[in-house]
């Protein structure tokens, strides 16, 4: 692990990030796991929301963190047409700049759910978001905008009924979007620089909620790694070839989670793939039915993983057996994906509840717990001693009181 992150440190600040930001859905690594110690554990609302600000629009996208700035999208007005995307000083709260779009594509979606769906992602000089109407920006991170892109021009068939949410994310240079669905369904490498299309390739005519995972290669290359009802499909992120299929199914909602050159996939219930070090091939390691996580994806810290199921039970997994370990009941239902910093897992249910569970205690504990109030189905964000986290009404940053 130390290995993995020192890798990811260094190609960082050659991209203008730095060590503790938070880049894109699910952390730097995509994993859900951060490096930070120091956040709050029995948590209190006097003490430990350091500041929280109302939004203009609707939002299951996470928010991110560059230095001293967060980031985050929102979709507002009555058809949630208003594209929103937000800079905030981390400080504060303020807001330093907004932008704001009308959507060229479909607005339709679940009441559930919204148009912000979709995580933005950043390589530390960039900014670029999508929305489930399949328009996407680019701004650099002062608000100004480079490039945007109507692909609902380019594909008009590209929507399904209940609202696109795959987040964008960047491998071997190039930025991936995820257009999958019941029609029109494909995947894009689109060039940095100007949107325009390196590759593209058709991708299962199914709903699809997933975002991919990208594997470092022992070569210092990059794999993307596509989920879907058909399995994973591992493709070069430079010229869209496929290098190997796992053709066993999984799920459209949960995503994969890679860790030590495991990709955990939730299928048949979870399993895990041994990925060869050039990225060609792959082997199946375990699969286990009692590891079955539902909407959040799964998480794996140290030599544990960890699923969230449709009970709200946290189930804990040996990586190298797939044996279950133990389970501990939580307060669910659970939309968004958690996250562990310090060796505590962080967890915000639907109804704006965050769990705090002590990773150390030898069945779990939970160790802190806070009422929010609203609804919350966006995994948060952590970032220099603090978490992030938005519903659609505000975002809030939870930190010590040392830090407010």
């Amino acid at each position: 692990m130390k290995k993995i992150l020192l890798t990811f440190t260094f190609a960082a600040l050659a991209n203008g990030l730095a060590a503790g930001d938070w880049p894109g859905f699910r952390g730097p690594l995509g994993n859900g796991v951060s490096d930070e110690v120091g956040l709050p554990v029995a948590l209190d609302a006097k003490k430990h929301i350091a500041w929280r600000i109302d939004l203009p629009g609707r939002g299951l996208s996470s928010p991110l963190v560059v230095g001293d700035r967060v980031f985050v999208t929102a979709s507002g007005g009555t058809r949630q047409d208003r594209l929103q995307i937000l800079c905030l000083n981390a400080a504060d709260g303020s807001v330093i700049w907004q932008r704001q779009f009308w959507a060229m594509g479909s607005t339709m979606c679940h009441d559930k759910t919204s148009i912000a769906a979709p995580t933005p992602v950043t390589d530390g000089r960039r900014l670029f978001a999508i929305f489930s109407s399949n328009d996407l920006f680019c701004l650099d991170l002062d608000g100004n905008l480079k490039w945007l892109r109507g692909m609902t021009l380019d594909y008009p068939n590209a929507r399904n009924s209940l609202g696109m949410a795959s987040s964008l994310v960047l491998a071997g240079g190039v930025l991936v979007a995820q257009v999958e669905n019941d029609s029109e369904s494909l995947t894009a490498g689109l060039d940095k620089e100007n949107g325009v299309n390196l590759w593209r390739l058709d991708r299962p005519k199914s709903a699809n909620w997933t975002t991919a995972t990208v594997q470092k290669t022992g070569a210092g290359a990059e794999m993307l790694l596509l989920q879907s009802g058909r399995g994973i499909h591992a493709v070069n992120p430079k010229n869209g070839e496929v290098a190997w299929h796992y053709a066993d199914g999984a799920s459209t909602i949960p995503s994969s989670t890679l860790a030590g050159g495991v990709l955990y996939v939730p299928s048949h219930g979870l399993t895990a793939l041994e990925l060869a070090d050039d990225g060609r091939s792959f082997k199946q390691k375990w699969r286990s039915s009692r590891l079955r996580p539902d909407t959040a994806s799964p998480l794996v810290h140290r030599d544990r993983v960890y699923s969230l199921n449709s009970a709200g039970v946290l189930t804990c997994g040996d990586t190298d057996s797939g044996k279950r370990l133990w389970q501990l009941r939580l307060d669910g239902p659970f939309g968004g994906s958690p996250v562990v910093a310090d060796n505590h897992l962080y967890v915000f249910n639907e109804e704006g509840m965050v769990q705090v569970v002590d990773l150390s205690a030898p069945e779990g504990r939970i160790a802190g717990e806070m009422d929010l109030g609203e609804m919350i189905q966006c995994s948060p964000a952590v970032s220099n001693g603090a978490l992030y986290v938005r519903s659609n009404r505000r975002i809030w940053k939870i930190a010590r009181k040392t830090q407010l």
